[in-house]
């Protein structure tokens, strides 16, 4: 993928792939605080239901259009477990490690800024260390290489 595109085009496409893997991250995480914080949950089940559904909201974005192209669900999964798999777990352990480490942020309420701020600057870090994951796997055809191949195939 490299040659055909050049260096930009990998850097573009590896930004782009983690602007998505972010994205599903984002929802999952919020989402799964937010329901752990409102039930009063412990550090370790708020991380745990943070992530899975950041894993669950991943996969689905990438799945979604696959699916209303015409694929079949068997077909669909292998794809998105390829397209995303290690995208979302650094991003997942990159993010989480920086909210457990940030001082009150595990402990802060909905309505607190410490909760908002933390998150979002433990995103926005697992971002960039997340950029270089997929440049790599890109120029390498992997990751959301899998994914791209699919929808250029399907163009013709």
């Amino acid at each position: 993928m490299e040659h055909a595109h050049g260096t930009q085009g990998v850097w573009r496409a590896a930004i782009s792939a983690t602007l998505h893997c972010l994205t599903g991250c984002a929802i999952g995480e919020v989402l799964g605080l937010v329901i752990a914080t409102a039930l009063g949950w412990g550090d370790v089940a708020s991380i745990v239901l943070a992530v899975a559904l950041a894993f669950f909201f991943g996969y689905l974005l990438t799945s979604l259009p696959l699916l209303r192209s015409g694929m079949a669900l068997a077909a669909v999964v292998p794809i998105a477990l390829a397209a995303d798999t290690v995208s979302i777990a650094v991003m997942e352990i990159v993010d989480n490690t920086l909210i457990v480490a940030i001082p009150g942020a595990m402990d802060a309420g909905l309505d607190d800024a410490l909760f908002w701020g933390s998150l979002a600057i433990a995103l926005a870090i697992a971002f960039v260390v997340t950029v270089p994951v997929n440049r790599w796997m890109i120029g390498r055809g992997r990751g959301h290489a899998v994914v791209h191949r699919h929808h250029a195939g399907h163009r013709a």
